[in-house]
Parts: C-alpha cells; sequence; structure tokens
C-alpha cells in the first residue's frame, strides 16, 4: 500500500478564531478560511483543517478532550486506495466519500481519510553549511538574515495518545504496511508507511485511556536554522515554549515544541533520518534523556559589555564582565 504520509490533519476546536491566527503564526497559509474555520497549508499543500467542535461535518471526536477529528492520510495511486478498501473492508466499515477520498476508524477510534496526495513537489535549497573538507556555501553569502522567511515546507508527523501501543501498532503494520523504525521501550514505537522514507510519521504513546488523542504535530522546515528562527519569532509574538529547541536522539531531528490552542502540541522539525527496508529498528528504555541528543536552556541576552541590566550578573566594567557561566 503506498501511503506517503499525512496529507492533513482536521480539528474541531473551541476557539476558531485563537486557533486560525495561531496558524498564521506558525507560518501556514490560510486557505478559503473564515469565521467557521478553514484549511491552513504548508509550502506543499499539506494542512491542518479547523473548524468549530459543533460543525456538523466533523467525524465524530474520541470521546476525550482531544481535539483532533481525522487524520487524512496521502497516497499515491488509486491503485493504493482499492488495496485500503479490500484490505479494511474485511472487518469494518469504509465509505467513499463525494471527493472520492476514503475515510474508516482505526482499532483505537482515531478516523482515518485516506486520499491521492495533494503534495506538491518542492524544489528548495536545504540550510548550507561551511565546514573544512566538505563543499560550502558560495562565497561571500552570508548565512544569517533577519528577515529570511522561514515557513514549513511538508507535514512531517503526527503523534497519538492510544490506551494500548501494541494493539495499535498491529493496526498500521499488519493492515497498512507501516513498518517499525525505533521503539522507546515503556512508551512505543516510531512508525512510517511504505511511501516514504521519513524515519517516522507517527509515533504512539502508551497511556491512561482518558488521555487518548493527539500529543502534538509538526511540520518539516528547511534546517535547524529555521527551527530556531520561527521558534524565536513564535516566542516573540507571545507563544509558549513547551519543549526545546534541542535535538532527538532518534530520528535526528531538530525540534521545538509550543503549547497550543488546538489542544496539543504543535512542533517545528528539521533534518530527520531517512530510512529504507534495510535499517534495523532500534530498541532503548524510555528515559528523561532518551528523547534528546541536547537541549538548549533558555537564558538572559549576553552582549559583551555584559548581562542586561537586572540580569543578575556584574555591572558593565565590573571584573567578570562579559563572561556568562
Amino acid at each position: 500500500m503506498n501511503i506517503i504520509g499525512p496529507d492533513a490533519l482536521v480539528f474541531g476546536v473551541d476557539d476558531v478564531a485563537a486557533c486560525a491566527q495561531y496558524l498564521i503564526d506558525y507560518g501556514l497559509e490560510p486557505v478559503d478560511v473564515d469565521d467557521k474555520g478553514g484549511r491552513f497549508e504548508a509550502l506543499d499543500g499539506t494542512a491542518i483543517v479547523i473548524r468549530h467542535k459543533d460543525d456538523a461535518t466533523l467525524a465524530a471526536g474520541l470521546g476525550t478532550a482531544s481535539m483532533l477529528r481525522k487524520t487524512v492520510y496521502g497516497v499515491a495511486d488509486t491503485q493504493a486506495l482499492a488495496a485500503i478498501t479490500a484490505e479494511l473492508q474485511r472487518d469494518r466499515d469504509v465509505r467513499t466519500l463525494p471527493d472520492g477520498s476514503l475515510e474508516t476508524v482505526d482499532d483505537m477510534g482515531f478516523v482515518l481519510g485516506f486520499q491521492l496526495t495533494v503534495r506538491r513537489p518542492l524544489d528548495l535549497p536545504a540550510e548550507a553549511v561551511n565546514a573544512p573538507g566538505a563543499p560550502n556555501r558560495p562565497v561571500n553569502h552570508t548565512a544569517v538574515d533577519e528577515n529570511a522567511p522561514a515557513r514549513p515546507r511538508t507535514l512531517s508527523h503526527v503523534v497519538y495518545f492510544v490506551p494500548d501501543a501494541a494493539k495499535a501498532e498491529a493496526f498500521y503494520v499488519e493492515r497498512l504496511g507501516f513498518a517499525c523504525t525505533d521503539r522507546l521501550l515503556g512508551a512505543g514505537p516510531f512508525l512510517k508507511p511504505a511511501g516514504t522514507i521519513d524515519h517516522h510519521t507517527l509515533f504512539l504513546i502508551q497511556t491512561p485511556p482518558f488521555m487518548k488523542g493527539c500529543e502534538h504535530f509538526t511540520f518539516h522546515m528547511g534546517g535547524p536554522t529555521e527551527v530556531l528562527q520561527a521558534g524565536t519569532r513564535f516566542v516573540n509574538k507571545g507563544y509558549q515554549s513547551f519543549w526545546g529547541p534541542g535535538r532527538h536522539k532518534m530520528g535526528s531531528n531538530w525540534f521545538w515544541y509550543f503549547n497550543s490552542p488546538l489542544g496539543c502540541h504543535v512542533e517545528y522539525d528539521a533534518d530527520m533520518d531517512l530510512h529504507d527496508d534495510r535499517w534495523t529498528a532500534r530498541a532503548i528504555p524510555m528515559s528523561a534523556d532518551a528523547s534528546q541528543l541536547f537541549l538548549f536552556q533558555q537564558r538572559d541576552k549576553w552582549a559583551p559589555g555584559g548581562p542586561p541590566p537586572g540580569a543578575g550578573g556584574p555591572p558593565p566594567g565590573a571584573a567578570g564582565a562579559g563572561e556568562r557561566h
């Protein structure tokens, strides 16, 4: 089954206006948006869709506080849609919607959609670095531009809290052809469908039933500088950082997570590992240090003349001015 990855996530939210502004400030482009909600797209057309939680067009909720109503996967061709239908109709209802997409429910109650992917091909440069012994940026090309755009490029992955991670994993692996790339013992598996080599598009985390829902979603950025630049701009707009910035161990992606009004966390990420069928999944115990190689800490701004007034350091000109420990 040539499933590529998530094309869209659909949310039923409490405050449409706040969620719309959040997604615009995050960097997504509003498409057909009004006071009832709409679509917010990355550069390749993948998207977050929001509606008010009482909108009659939304799929049913999960019966928890989660606002996620549907995960829509993009597939490569009509043969993939036919294969998904044939496989899942063996034990559950699979509806064909007026737009030609499929709708069903997984073994945990998450509503799934499948459609011919909307992803537009991207032809964009990756972040370039100067490194001895390797091709460098063009001469006289500066890496830092405080006004540079930092736009989400594509919907990367979604993370579910599930009450039975083993059963949930079996559905995606045995029924939809996903593969486990790595596993956090005590938490759950990182999974990817056959149509991508991204380290994961889905991560399952074992939790009590009342927590079932979306923990976070993320979009790929052009590199770590874009993650930091977009995240800094987000902080400066008043949004609250939840975790990061830092770099994950499994997947190797740079990350920065934020609180959101969508009832879940929202992440920027970049530079995720790519794996094919030759990869052997790793398994490590879950711990406080299992998820990040390193994690940056928020500090007061520093300048050569010393820390800002009132920051707790020595005043300018005093012994040790210009040093931070």
